[in-house]
């Protein structure tokens, strides 16, 4: 029986049998809830059944059931309610254990029951009173730059913005840190330097969305209540999902430019190789800035062939999808930098495991008969890993099929709840996950919420705009430009810029210009080349 611990006094489990009740009770736990209706699965146990096994073993048992992550005002009170009576420490169980700890969180936000004691993990709070105009969570590039155009349009908002960290991140440029172009600490600025002025920093972590109550429960067990709420919360970098990856990272010639720390170990494995095999590696879609895994590939080998090396340097592309870039505009000016480099392309592979000591890579590929397991020695790694919503988004009533928060594609509005809308690489939107797109959507979200606060429609739509420099070498950039459907979407002129072929303008772009308008224009709610249009019935 595997259980998750959240606090000394609870912990949270899958499906338990009555042959775990007394491995349970060895454990020291003293009694157990179950979350689960009853039939809900076919072949499952009553909780009656479960009840009686739990007696048997000297447990306490409690049934609360909810039937789906969005967790009402009554079903918190009633957890709340067993958890102040039952003995400590408490198990508590549904089909994954998801519901059971996001009923636990919210029961840790509620007025403990008259003469009982706080629910366990934490101190009781009572509801939470005031109201802000607009909760946004997530003090990324999305949240922040919604919060900017927000309080252009209307100073005199009420805004709250939780976010744990203390650092923001420009990390479109820790591509360029991997090559050696940019120094760390250039992308990186505190997050009290970036935070709009006006707005109330909560700097906590979100654990879970009470979306009939207009309220975040907080990592803290406190509440947030809101007129209309902004989910911008990023995207979950899921390292564990490859064995061996977490602990290899940083050494062993296994890197990342996924994450500010290594992108500088990038620039240093690929100054020092002079000979063996580099691998490059990319997951399943959707992942944040979908041609940065490619990138950091073509950098290198321009890195290389500059210094002659790369003839002695086989280099590998093993990719999940099954084509090289979304957009196929841009595939041939991309594949004559895949054959100007001898790179190897592997369609349909996909990275399991990471043995660093020993240098080697296992993949998953897709043959015509199923899949096959493969290894790859290796001199250097670059992994990209899996990439899904956060987990207070993903086990959410706010969440699609896809985990990400549910928008209309057009006004970034949530089908279910009219005030929440969501943006960034949180938001279930087909388009690219980039800083580009985040740049666009933010107004929109502005607009939108301005107009739902106001009693009115939505105002703005947003067309699926993204962009994706792909620097194909040291001084030239194929600067991708699409929306909706893969439709081309230039900013600029053909004759000026033409995106589908590599130049030194979108260099010139990416190198000297997007690092200013990002921290000068789009974190401080400046719409250069970003102001919203109009939306029409006809696009929701």
């Amino acid at each position: 029986m595997n259980s998750e611990r959240l606090s000394p006094d609870f912990a949270t489990a899958p499906q338990i049998q009555p042959a775990d009740m007394l491995a349970i009770a060895a454990q020291g736990f003293r009694a157990v809830i179950c979350n689960r209706p009853d039939g809900e699965d076919a072949g499952q146990l009553p909780a009656a059944d479960i009840a009686a096994a739990a007696t048997s073993a000297g447990l306490a048992f409690a049934h609360i059931p909810i039937s789906s992550r969005d967790v009402a005002a009554e079903d918190a009170r009633k957890m709340a309610e067993a958890l102040a009576g039952l003995p400590k420490p408490v198990l508590a169980y549904c089909r994954t254990g998801a519901r059971s700890a996001l009923l636990w969180r919210a029961a840790g936000a509620i007025q403990a029951p008259a003469g009982g004691t706080a629910p366990a993990g934490g101190t009781a709070k009572p509801p939470a009173t005031h109201v802000h105009d607009v909760v946004i969570v997530g003090g990324g590039s999305a949240g922040i730059a919604t919060a900017a155009s927000l309080l252009k349009r209307n100073p005199a908002l009420d805004i709250a913005i939780i976010e744990p960290a203390e650092t923001h991140y420009y990390q479109p440029g820790w591509t360029l840190v991997g090559a050696g172009v940019f120094r760390p600490e250039t992308t990186s600025r505190p997050m009290a330097h970036v935070m709009p002025l006006g707005v109330q920093w909560v700097r906590q972590a979100a654990t879970g969305f009470a979306p009939r109550e207009n309220q975040v429960i907080l990592a803290g067990g406190g509440l947030l209540t809101y007129r209309a709420l902004v989910v911008a919360t990023g995207i979950k970098l899921d390292w564990d999902a490859i064995p061996g990856l977490p602990e290899s990272l940083g050494q062993y010639g296994v890197t990342s430019n996924y994450r500010y720390d290594l992108a500088p170990y990038t620039n240093k494995l690929a100054g020092e190789l002079k000979a063996g095999r580099a691998i490059f590696t990319q997951p399943p879609m959707p992942i944040k800035c979908a041609g940065a895994p490619q990138k950091a590939m073509y950098l290198s080998c321009s890195r290389w062939l500059k210094t002659g090396n790369l003839k002695n340097i086989a280099v590998e592309f093993d990719l999940a999808g099954a084509v090289l870039f979304g957009v196929s505009a841009y595939v041939p000016a991309l594949m004559q930098y895949i054959q100007r480099y001898n790179i190897a392309l592997n369609f349909e592979t996909k990275l399991v495991k990471v043995d660093g000591p020993a240098r080697v890579a296992s993949f998953e590929r897709k043959t015509p008969d199923g899949t096959e397991m493969i290894e790859r020695e290796f001199d250097m790694l670059h992994a990209v890993p899996p990439q899904i919503a956060p987990d207070c988004v993903r086990t959410s009533p706010l969440a699609a099929a896809s985990g990400y928060a549910a928008v209309n594609e057009a006004t970034l509005q949530h089908p279910d709840y009219p005030n929440v809308f969501a943006l960034g690489d949180a938001c279930s939107a087909s388009n690219a996950k980039t800083a580009a797109a985040a740049r666009q959507q933010a107004p929109v979200v502005a607009v939108n919420v301005l107009a739902h606060l106001a009693g009115k429609p939505p105002q703005a739509a947003y067309a699926g705009y993204g962009s994706c420099p792909l620097t194909v070498e040291y001084g030239r950039i194929v600067l991708a430009e699409f929306g909706y459907g893969g439709k081309l979407m230039p900013t600029f002129p053909t004759w000026l810029l033409d995106g589908t072929k590599p130049t030194r303008a979108a260099w010139f772009l990416k190198d000297r210009l997007l690092p200013p308008i990002y921290w000068h224009g789009m974190l401080k709610g400046r719409e250069w080349l970003a102001r919203p249009k109009a939306f029409t019935p006809a696009e929701s």
